[in-house]
């Protein structure tokens, strides 16, 4: 394989902290976002997202501070997402110090929006989410606002008009595989891959280096994007009591307990494992 794959740490957060789920749902406090961030720019990723998981709720994005602050401190592309409705709140978030903005609610409702901004941002800056759940017929139907609204929406065939209407990617999640440490929905991802000609980022199921290797080289996709099994190592190893106490579950960050279907790993581990397996990935800093 040529290409170069990126490995994009993704941080999803609900006010102040960094939170996790499973599906999507039931998010668990893990730490101070600038932290993880800062941490993750250090041992060598190539990109961080940062995603904003009740935006879509309140109809707004409320992570300018977070990503002023980060920009400040690291020096890789920041990918924000979250609440982003219109052409404003893009500019918004990119002149905060995003180098990208990830969409997926505003796209369902009116996709003009991608091609609008992909000319006056550019294109490479505009990625669109596709939240895929899959039916009991087999088919993939696309979900909104964190994986809970249901479009009706043909993940297919949306991919494929994401990629006409002129987006720079598209991250595609499985809800059903996100948070479990299962293993990505290989099928899915090696479907849209095929079908369109800009980058693919899978997303939904990392719970070892093998599942990364896996959806890689059969998926054929050009980045991954992990999140549990580098944060939940990463609360093995700092201490978060930083962590502000009013927003989610805190019990899981106290308990510290054992994280049972993710074999952890730090991105160093990672990219040494995968440039040992034949992948090529940018060496990790550690």
């Amino acid at each position: 394989m040529s290409k170069t794959i990126r490995v994009i740490p993704r941080l999803d957060i609900k006010g102040p902290n960094v939170v996790k789920g499973i599906h999507l749902e039931g998010l668990r406090v893990m730490g101070k976002p600038v932290d993880f961030a800062k941490y993750y720019y250090e041992t060598g990723a190539d990109e961080l997202m940062f995603m904003d998981v009740v935006a879509s709720l309140y109809e707004r994005n409320s992570l300018h501070d977070i990503i002023s602050e980060t920009a400040r401190q690291i020096f890789i592309p920041l990918t924000v997402g979250g609440g982003l409705r219109t052409l404003e709140d893009i500019k918004m978030v990119l002149r905060a110090g995003a180098d990208k903005v990830c969409i997926n609610t505003a796209a369902i409702k009116d996709p003009n929006i991608i091609s609008e901004a992909a000319l006056r941002f550019g294109s490479s800056t505009i990625v669109v989410a596709i939240e895929a759940v899959k039916q009991s017929n087999g088919q993939y139907l696309a979900y909104t606002d964190n994986g809970r609204e249901h479009t009706g929406v043909e993940v297919l065939e949306w991919a494929k008009r994401v990629n006409q209407l002129g987006a720079g990617e598209i991250v595609i999640t499985s809800v059903d595989r996100e948070g479990t440490g299962d293993g990505f929905d290989i099928d899915l991802v090696k479907r849209i891959s095929e079908m369109v000609s800009i980058p693919v980022i899978a997303h939904g199921g990392a719970g070892s280096k093998e599942h990364v290797y896996d959806v890689i080289h059969r998926a054929n996709c050009d980045a991954v994007s992990v999140a549990s099994m580098l944060h939940y190592d990463y609360l093995m190893k700092h201490d978060t009591s930083a962590a502000s106490q009013s927003e989610g579950n805190v019990e899981f960050l106290k308990s510290k307990r054992a994280f049972h279907n993710f074999k952890t790993a730090t991105l160093g581990d990672l990219k040494n494992y995968l440039i040992e397996k034949g992948i090529s990935c940018r060496p990790p800093h550690e």
